[in-house]
């Protein structure tokens, strides 16, 4: 017999996914947005000279920063990609073990016998071949939502720093004051998503 909960259990991790994509996709706007303010703010730091240098070089730093986090998304797509992958093989195998048993049903003597029996396996191989599968995949996006987290705190640093060193921009230190508290209210929203994220993984450990 088919079983209902493992097709329920696949629904909600297909919910799952969705919701961990659109965490990705905040993050990856984020990222974005950085990349183009560390680009204004090297100028700026170049118009403002030798009193911004440091803040120049910072700003270099979180650019680098930006299109690191980028690749880090990407891969982390990729991996949702495969659990949504992995789920939808079940998906399958779940409808291809209804259509056998509708013909178990309709079969009669040694048939029947041999559908029930194909079924039994099929329960059985699937459900430790998937549950290691997903424990696996869901493994690999908890440590790269974890060495998200870690990049993330670096950028916090680097932003937290450009702070500082706006302080000594002379003429421009406002200006240069402003961007740095803009990199700081973008990676507190990076923060946040990357929290949300977390917490969507960890449903599956607790659900």
């Amino acid at each position: 017999m088919t079983n209902p909960r493992c097709s329920a259990e696949a629904g909600r991790e297909l919910r799952r996914m969705v919701r961990i994509n659109e965490g990705i996709k905040s993050v990856v706007s984020a990222a974005f947005k950085i990349n183009l303010m560390a680009m204004n703010a090297i100028f700026l730091a170049k118009r403002a000279g030798q009193s911004a240098l440091g803040f120049g070089v910072l700003s270099n730093e979180l650019r680098s920063f930006a299109g690191d986090l980028q690749q880090q998304m990407a891969a982390l797509r990729e991996a949702t990609s495969a659990s949504v992958a992995a789920v939808t093989v079940l998906v399958k195998q779940s409808r291809v073990s209804r259509l056998l048993e509708r013909a178990g049903v309709e079969a009669q003597g040694e048939s029947k016998t041999l559908i029930q029996e194909l079924l039994q396996l099929r329960a059985e191989t699937r459900l430790a071949g998937s549950n290691q599968q997903m424990a696996t995949l869901n493994r690999g996006l908890s440590h790269m939502i974890a060495d998200t987290v870690q990049l993330v705190e670096l950028g916090s640093v680097l932003a937290r720093s450009a702070k500082i060193e706006a302080a000594y921009g002379g003429g421009f230190s406002v200006a240069l004051m402003q961007v740095s508290s803009d990199f700081e209210k973008m990676i507190g929203e990076i923060r946040q998503s990357l929290e949300s994220l977390s917490g969507t993984q960890e449903e599956d450990f607790v659900a």
